[in-house]
């Protein structure tokens, strides 16, 4: 059975409504925090790229370089592989994240294919390339491929969402927060959405702890 895409709005409302349904706390976060959005993400080379470049880097910074790249046009695979370190550097770009651009270029990853590719094959192939993560791997399931049951348990927002959320003494580790999220199936994206939504609406309220 292929899985379900979040497209549109109506999408995430019909989970949002699900995990309500079925969780009073769900209902409570979703209460403060409708509607949610759709955060739907270009696929592909660009779109991981992009990643890379954010990693370890301010918001502020990462877009300043991703400008200065734009500019230069290093945004595609032929044009990473063809410029020359000295050309990547000017835009921003660090010698690791040179690497890994390198890297991705080099991957020659079948975007078209990870489409309609199941999930953990989507997740495998990706975290292959050095500089890609687990966590930037399920990002791109999530909001470039629309995938509707995917979540991302070492995102530190989301472990304190569910610290705050549930009333628990301390942030779940990523372990526990994976199997907590089983529960949340098969809409774990719209779950992570409300758990991001919630977690700006408490960090405004009593600041980050």
């Amino acid at each position: 059975m292929s899985e379900r895409i979040i497209e549109t709005l109506d999408d995430v409302e019909e989970g949002a409504a699900y995990l309500s349904a079925r969780c009073p706390r769900m209902a409570h976060a979703l209460d403060l925090t409708a509607p949610l959005p759709l955060r739907r993400r270009p696929d592909g080379f660009a779109q991981l790229l992009s990643a890379i470049v954010s990693q370890q880097v301010s918001v502020a910074a990462a877009d300043a370089i991703w400008r200065r790249m734009k500019q230069a046009r290093l945004t595609g695979p032929r044009k990473i592989t063809w410029a020359s370190d000295d050309d990547l550097r000017a835009a921003g770009l660090s010698r690791q994240k040179i690497r890994y651009a390198r890297a991705l270029a080099e991957a020659r990853i079948n975007y078209t294919h990870l489409r309609s590719a199941p999930t953990p094959e989507v997740i495998e192939t990706l975290t292959e390339v050095p500089g890609i993560g687990v966590w930037t791997a399920e990002i791109y399931a999530m909001f470039s491929l629309g995938r509707a049951d995917v979540f991302a348990p070492g995102d530190l927002a989301l472990q304190e969402g569910v610290r705050l959320l549930y009333d628990l003494p301390e942030r779940p580790k990523e372990r526990a927060l994976r199997e907590m999220a089983q529960a949340w199936a098969p809409w774990r994206s719209v779950a992570a959405r409300l758990l991001w939504a919630y977690y700006a609406k408490a960090k405004q309220r009593e600041g980050i702890r």
